[in-house]
């Protein structure tokens, strides 16, 4: 009586701004199933979808009326026919006239035809994602040139576009914002060229891995609001090129330049030089020492913020800075650390993955100064259980990485259970003294980890895994070669941990067909699994997997206990909801002709190993 009477006072304003707060989508989830008038507030306040099946869309679209932006990415089943059939349908008149935003990444069956009646119904259109469609050409981009109005528009890896395309985009796109060129292999400078005299209302420019030269970025350099630039592994370019982009993009807030072989302290010191409100710079890889010059012109950067300079010495620690990524900085010491630490006290993530110099006195340092840190990257470094009490002062720690750390055990980890209570993801993979004490004390003192690695914690038993059952939030579990762990204790964790979506549990040899008959009762939020390796079943096989109705990623490669049979019932029971599948190349001609055809045509991609 008295929760209908609370109900009764939320109004649907309230409820909507409640519905605000709620980012996680377990806890949206939750409040739509809570009643119905929770439902109704949800299905008009929800503006996405993300659809599964193709079946399931028209329905979907009747009853969430506020949608403007649609994900096919999981869906790949969508084709030109299935998209003018949805159009037709009265039942959903409406959807495509407030569209703004579509989702088509690896949408491989979707071609030109089809996307012509999709913009050619979506007047307002403003965004689209078109990424790994392989398929997708000049056709295709001409197709998708007549929306007008369109702001945003990625094309990473579509690998039959040309300039030819992306000049009829920049013709007739001239409103764009945001462009994403990535991998499309067959651009060169003509079509940069093109679009940077177009499209100059360009923010974001995406041109990482092209065969462009210092011509592109000579014409990218006209583009005045051009505020990131990413141009990873752009093997042509040279010092000459930043030169024109310090000269002549003077909005410029973030840069990549990581993997450009050609470019040296020289040509940072022209952007630094000219881009005086840049917040973040990216030169990883390739530079193996920065010049003074660079350390001193980062002093007058007054909004740097973030500075990633993977393997190259650094001399100088930026007082704003929140992300510094140092990874592989073989050379980085004590002292380094100690300048940085007093110098960056508002940090909220470091990486010093492989510095392998570093002592107790760093992460001293560390924990002393570095109090905001979010995000540490201590992977392959030599820290041991006094360094983590030094760090377990970081309380606002959200993701802690220790892979390869040997030194570590479980009275390390007591420090960090203890104080870092946000703790989000845990990474222990290969700390071979970590044992089912170290999971005891994570699980008792760390209750929001979401994400946790301890593959090749050889110590960890079924007494571990019922610690880890704990974990009430807990998505991503990664577990390979436990090979102490049975079927007791996947079972611990499939009920315990309800909201699992990603396992990997390849050669855990002991987990048997009680194991992953578990996971088909408990683990229904499942969506991808590494079972390779694994003691399973034909039984044990086709059960879960015709049980998991999310699934969408599975790893089955050396099923020593599974016949061809086997296989073939166990892929035909979730045929249609599997996107990836990775099992030995001596199946291939052993399957059904029809069964590869079913996946095929259901955007299935099988990987033979």
């Amino acid at each position: 009586m008295e929760s209908c009477l609370i109900l009764s006072v939320l109004s649907d304003d309230i409820l909507s701004r409640i519905l605000d707060r709620l980012l996680d989508d377990f806890d949206r989830k939750s409040f739509r199933a809570t009643c119905k008038t929770f439902h109704r507030v949800e299905s008009v306040h929800r503006t996405r979808l993300k659809f599964w099946r193709p079946e399931f869309v028209p329905g979907l679209l009747r009853n969430y009326t506020c949608v403007d932006t649609i994900d096919f990415s999981v869906c790949p089943r969508i084709h030109d026919g299935s998209v003018s059939v949805l159009l037709s349908d009265v039942s959903c008149l409406g959807w495509a006239r407030r569209l703004k935003k579509v989702v088509l990444s690896r949408t491989t069956s979707l071609r030109f035809s089809g996307l012509e009646i999709l913009v050619a119904s979506c007047p307002r259109l403003q965004a689209v994602d078109v990424s790994h469609c392989y398929q997708f050409g000049d056709r295709e981009a001409a197709a998708l040139s007549c929306a007008a109005e369109l702001r945003e528009v990625k094309l990473d890896k579509c690998l039959r576009l040309t300039d030819v395309g992306v000049a009829k985009i920049a013709i007739r796109c001239q409103k764009l914002e945001k462009l994403s060129l990535k991998w499309c292999l067959e651009i060169t400078d003509l079509g940069i060229d093109l679009l940077s005299n177009k499209c100059l209302r360009l923010k974001h420019l995406c041109v990482s891995y092209l065969k462009i030269s210092d011509e592109s970025l000579r014409s990218i350099s006209g583009l005045k609001k051009l505020e990131v630039l990413l141009m990873v592994g752009c093997g042509m370019v040279s010092d000459e090129g930043l030169n024109f982009i310090g000269n002549g993009c003077p909005s410029l807030q973030v840069l990549d330049v990581s993997r450009c072989e050609h470019v040296s302290s020289a040509g940072l010191v022209s952007v630094t030089r000219g881009c005086i409100g840049l917040q973040k710079l990216n030169a990883g890889y390739y530079f193996l020492e920065l010049s003074t010059t660079v350390f001193q012109n980062f002093k007058d950067l007054k909004h740097l913020k973030t500075i990633r300079v993977d393997g190259a010495r650094l001399a100088y620690g930026h007082p704003g800075l929140k992300v510094l990524d140092l990874t592989c900085c073989n050379d980085l010491t004590d002292m380094a650390i100690s300048a940085i630490a007093h110098s960056c006290m508002e940090l909220l993530c470091l990486k010093l993955e492989s510095c392998s110099l570093l002592t107790e006195k760093s992460f001293s340092f560390i924990g002393s100064s570095c109090v905001l840190l979010v995000e540490l990257d201590l992977t392959e470094c030599c820290i041991n259980d006094k360094g983590l009490e030094y760090l377990s002062k970081c309380v606002e720690l959200q993701c802690l990485r220790l892979g390869i750390c040997t030194d570590i055990s479980g009275k390390g980890l007591s420090y960090i259970a203890s104080n870092c209570k946000n703790l989000k993801e845990l990474d222990l993979y290969r700390c071979l003294n970590v044992g089912d004490d170290g999971l005891g004390f994570i699980a008792s003192g760390c209750k929001k980890i979401r994400k946790l690695n301890m593959c090749y914690c050889t110590k960890i038993t079924d007494i571990g895994m019922t610690f880890l059952s704990q974990l009430e939030e807990l998505t991503d579990l990664e577990m390979r070669s436990l090979s102490k762990v049975t079927s007791a204790g996947l079972t611990a964790v499939a009920s315990g941990c309800r909201k699992l979506s990603e396992l990997d549990i390849k050669h855990c040899g002991n987990i048997s067909d009680a194991g992953f008959w578990s996971l088909g009762y408990y683990s229904w939020n499942l969506q991808q699994i590494n079972l390779s390796f694994c003691d399973v079943s034909d039984v044990g096989l086709c059960m879960m997997m015709s049980n998991l109705t999310r699934l969408q990623d599975v790893k089955m490669v050396n099923l020593t206990k599974v016949s061809v049979r086997g296989y073939e019932l166990a892929l035909r029971t979730s045929c249609a909801r599997l996107k990836k599948v990775k099992v030995l190349a001596s199946l291939r001609p052993l399957l059904s002709v029809e069964l590869l055809e079913a996946l095929g045509a259901s955007g299935c991609r099988i990987r033979w190993d």
